[in-house]
């Protein structure tokens, strides 16, 4: 919601997919993200990864967002099949992509250093300012409960 909103504000018509329709996001819905893709020009990655959603911008969504299309991918670098996302770059399939994550971090596959029409981020994007304050806020949290005897904010269970 929060990328969409700050998309708003450029014009941007807003569509997403989801395991579910949500009833109080206002967005068309796509239950399939290669129909989501078809009708997109640029999609925004900001999911969870997990079984589900492993490979979800695959090699059929890649066709379907065609040779303009962009990819954003601020979520997890195993949301996309970057096998796949390398060859439809370099066969100019798509139109461009712009990567702060990556399948097997730190490594970036050499191919994409090369592109004019890749943008890559070495995992920031979450970097913001006030990303920072609260996560500064949570750290001092935790070490005056740890020094209170009291529970953590975000205990970590082994």
């Amino acid at each position: 919601m929060e990328v969409a909103k700050r998309l708003e504000c450029f014009g941007c018509t807003i569509l997403y997919h989801s395991k579910h329709k949500k009833s109080a996001v206002s967005y068309p819905f796509y239950n399939s993200v290669i129909d989501l893709a078809a009708t997109s020009n640029a999609l925004v990655l900001c999911c969870a990864l997990n079984e589900e959603t492993r490979h979800i911008v695959n090699r059929e969504v890649m066709l379907a967002l065609g040779k303009e299309g962009f990819i954003v991918n601020v979520g997890r670098g195993s949301l996309i099949d970057e096998k796949q996302l390398v060859k439809f770059l370099m066969d100019g399939e798509i139109g461009g992509a712009a990567l702060d994550v990556f399948e097997d971090e730190p490594n970036v596959p050499k191919e994409l250093l090369s592109m004019d029409n890749v943008v890559l981020t070495p995992h920031c994007a979450a970097f913001t300012s006030e990303c920072i304050i609260k996560l500064c806020e949570l750290v001092a949290g935790n070490i005056e409960a740890s020094l209170s005897d009291k529970p953590l904010i975000t205990q970590v269970k082994w």
